[in-house]
């Protein structure tokens, strides 16, 4: 973690647990932004034998639903040849869907959004009663893909595939110190959990003191919600990936900095 002084450019926080050259984190400085890593969550596997026996059985289902990218990392570390004849998959949004292209797994179904609220939508107009789908999902899957579904006439079998848990690689003191002395100009949110996770990390106080001087910026609806339900207005990527979120927070702080030039 970045503990230097707030000088020059402001900072931007990436709350998802990556390394100083994860992708989020490699799309910013590519931006020429400065990077500070709080990790506010980790993602460890399942237990593996329910989800290797949801797939020794694939050929049953009709549809295989992810809903992340952790998800098809899970799925793949498992099964990585393509599912069989008969089987079709459907992805929340284009970085889901990027993996599983690049894993080799076909796409027969995407929504216009990335959030499961489109997702269910989509599925509306695949005559799904009666399918037979599995949905690999996290410990914290809220509940609306599997309801959704569930509502269309689909029979749904949801596995876990992967924990989402608090991260204890956050530096906390360190964190309180850069919001006290300011510098942060956006924190990025690429999941609700994050969200969660951070304010229960620095408390409601420093959390809402955080957010008051730096943008949030959110990777999708249901992310900016998990804010707005904390009483913070996120800026919404211009697209549900990570190089969206970037773009998006690159974006901002251009605005604020010509704002600031403006008034010298």
């Amino acid at each position: 973690m970045n503990t230097g002084t707030a000088v020059g450019p402001r900072h931007v926080v990436v709350t998802r647990c990556e390394s100083g050259d994860g992708p989020l984190s490699s799309e910013l400085r590519h931006l020429g932004l400065p990077v500070l890593l709080w990790p506010a969550v980790a993602v460890e596997m399942a237990e593996k034998a329910p989800l290797e026996a949801a797939l020794g059985r694939l050929e049953g289902f009709d549809w295989i639903v992810f809903a992340s990218r952790h998800a098809v990392a899970a799925v793949t570390r498992i099964r990585s040849p393509a599912p069989p004849p008969g089987v079709k998959v459907a992805a929340v949004g284009q970085a889901t869907a990027q993996v599983l292209r690049q894993r080799g797994w076909p796409v027969d179904l995407l929504p216009g959004e990335a959030n499961a609220a489109a997702l269910v939508e989509a599925f509306a107009s695949q005559k799904i009663a009666g399918a037979h789908i599995l949905f690999p999902a996290s410990s914290r899957a809220l509940p609306t893909i599997a309801t959704g579904l569930t509502q269309l006439g689909a029979v749904v079998e949801q596995v876990e595939a992967y924990r989402t848990e608090s991260s204890t690689a956050l530096d906390v003191e360190s964190c309180r110190s850069w919001i006290a002395r300011g510098g942060i100009g956006a924190v990025t949110f690429a999941s609700p959990s994050a969200v969660d996770e951070l304010e229960h990390a620095l408390g409601k106080d420093d959390f809402d003191r955080l957010l008051r001087t730096a943008t949030a910026v959110a990777i999708g609806p249901t992310t900016a919600k998990a804010l707005a339900d904390r009483g913070h207005t996120p800026a919404l990527a211009e697209s549900a990936t990570l190089q969206g979120l970037a773009h998006t927070a690159h974006r901002l702080l251009q605005t604020r900095q010509d704002l600031a030039d403006g008034e010298h």
